[in-house]
C-alpha cells in the first residue's frame, strides 16, 4: 500500500521534500498558510555546490542552475579600502558545476513547477493550527477548520515553525540575530566586476555583498547590526534608503551609489536563528529545514541544507517500513551536519557586529586567514561542507 505525507510550508524545502518522497514512492500534499506562491518574496541567495549535488538526486540541478548563474569566488575588502583577499567559493563539482546565485523567487518557481509536472498538490491558505497522531496515522488539523489525513506529518514551516511547538511545546523559538538584512537590484554600469565574481565589504557599521549577473546587473545585500528585533510596522515604514546612505557614508566601496541607484522601494527584514532543537520528531511528525535548523544567511546553506534534508528524508522513509524509525534514521543522519553548519553560520555572523577593537584585529587577522583558505592545500578543511554527498542507491 503506498504511504502518503502532509507537508507543511510551500517555500523552498517543502516542494522539495514532496519531490523526494514522490521518488521514494510515498505520496505528499503539501499545504501552505499563503494564499498564493510567495514568487516575490525575498531577494536572491546562492545554491552552493553541495546543494546542487543534492539537487542532482530529484533531477533538479540543470534546472535549477539555468535559473541562475555561476558564481566562484569572493574578494574580501575593509571599509577603508584596504584588500583583505580572494577565495574560492565551494569548489567543483566532478561535472564541472559550481555554486549559482538565483533570485529566490525563481527558485521557488523551478520546484514549483517541477511538483506540478510530477501531479504533487500545493494547496494554498492553509495554515497549521493542531495535530494529532496515532497507530493508524496522523491528522492535521487548520485554521480555516479543514484538515487532511497522512502516514506522516513533516514542518518546512520555518523559522517560526508551528509544527516545531506541537512536537514539543518547550522547544526553543527562533533567536533574532541582531542583525537587518537587505536585498536588491541595480540596473547595469555601476561596478566592474566579472559576472559571478562576488565583492564583499566590511564596513564601519554594517557589511555589504555585491554580484554583477551576466546582463549586467548588480544584485546586493546589506547586513546592518541592530540590537532590537523590529516590528512589522516598524519594518514597512522605516526610510531605508536614507538609513543605509547614513551606514554607509564615509566608506570604501561602492555601497552608496548601488544603494542611491537601486529602484524603488528598499524593504528590510529581521534575520534570526535557531541554533539547537532538542527534538525534531515526535513519533509520526518531524521537522527539516529552517524549522530544526535555520542557519544565519552568512552560510548561503539554507537552500542547500533544505535539499540536502529533502532527499535524506525521502531515502529514509524508502528503506524504513515503520514511519517511527525513518524518521530518527533522517533525525541521525543529519542532526550533526545541519548544527555544524548553524555554528559556522553564528561565527560568521558575529564577525559583522564588532566595535572598533574588533574591526581592528578583524582586519588585521583576515587577510591571513584567507590567504590560507585560498590555497588549494588548504580547500580539505571546508571539504565536509561542500563536498558533502547522499548516496541515494546505497
Amino acid at each position: 500500500m503506498t504511504r502518503s505525507a502532509i507537508i507543511i510550508g510551500g517555500g523552498i524545502a517543502g516542494p522539495l521534500t514532496a519531490i523526494g518522497l514522490k521518488k521514494a514512492g510515498v505520496e505528499a500534499t503539501v499545504y501552505e498558510a499563503y494564499k498564493e506562491p510567495a514568487y516575490e518574496t525575498g531577494a536572491w541567495l546562492t545554491v552552493a555546490v553541495n546543494g546542487i549535488q543534492a539537487l542532482r538526486t530529484l533531477d533538479l540541478h540543470d534546472a535549477v542552475k539555468a535559473a541562475g548563474f555561476p558564481a566562484e569566488q569572493i574578494t574580501f575588502a575593509s571599509g577603508t579600502g584596504k584588500h583583505l583577499g580572494t577565495v574560492p567559493l565551494g569548489g567543483k563539482l566532478a561535472d564541472g558545476s559550481v555554486t549559482h546565485t538565483l533570485k529566490r523567487g525563481e527558485l521557488l518557481r523551478v520546484i514549483h513547477e517541477a511538483a506540478r509536472e510530477q501531479h504533487v498538490p500545493i494547496v494554498y491558505g492553509k495554515q497549521l493550527l493542531a495535530a494529532e497522531q496515532n497507530e493508524r496515522g496522523v491528522t492535521a488539523r487548520f485554521k480555516d477548520g479543514s484538515e487532511a489525513h497522512a502516514d506522516v506529518l513533516i514542518g518546512a514551516d520555518g523559522v517560526h515553525s508551528q509544527l516545531r511547538r506541537i512536537i514539543d511545546p518547550q522547544a526553543p523559538r527562533a533567536t533574532y540575530s541582531r542583525l537587518l538584512n537587505f536585498g536588491s537590484f541595480v540596473p547595469p554600469g555601476w561596478v566592474k566586476l566579472a559576472p559571478g565574481e562576488y565583492g564583499m565589504v566590511f564596513a564601519t557599521r554594517g557589511f555589504f555583498g555585491y554580484v554583477v549577473s551576466p546582463s549586467g546587473e548588480v544584485w546586493w545585500f546589506a547586513n546592518v547590526p541592530c540590537e532590537r528585533e523590529l516590528e512589522r510596522a516598524e519594518l514597512a515604514t522605516t526610510d531605508w534608503r536614507a538609513r543605509l546612505l547614513e551606514v554607509f557614508r564615509g566608506d570604501a566601496g561602492p555601497m552608496c551609489a548601488l544603494i542611491e541607484a537601486t529602484p524603488g522601494q528598499i524593504d528590510a527584514i529581521n534575520t534570526y536563528d535557531v541554533e539547537m532543537v532538542p527534538r525534531w520528531h515526535n513519533g509520526k511528525l518531524v521537522i527539516l529545514g529552517d524549522a530544526a535548523h535555520a542557519a544565519s544567511p552568512a552560510t548561503g546553506q539554507g537552500a542547500s541544507m533544505a535539499a540536502e534534508d529533502a532527499v535524506v528524508l525521502a531515502k529514509c522513509m524508502r528503506d524504513h517500513a515503520a514511519v517511527e524509525a525513518a524518521l530518527e534514521a533522517f533525525v541521525t543522519e543529519r542532526r550533526a551536519r545541519t548544527e555544524r553548519v548553524v555554528a559556522e553560520g553564528k561565527r560568521y555572523a558575529n564577525m559583522k557586529l564588532v566595535g572598533p577593537v574588533g574591526r581592528f584585529f578583524r582586519d588585521l587577522m583576515l587577510p591571513m586567514i584567507l590567504r590560507r583558505q585560498a590555497r588549494p592545500s588548504h580547500a580539505g578543511s571546508r571539504a565536509w561542507l561542500f563536498e558533502h554527498q547522499i548516496e541515494w542507491n546505497a
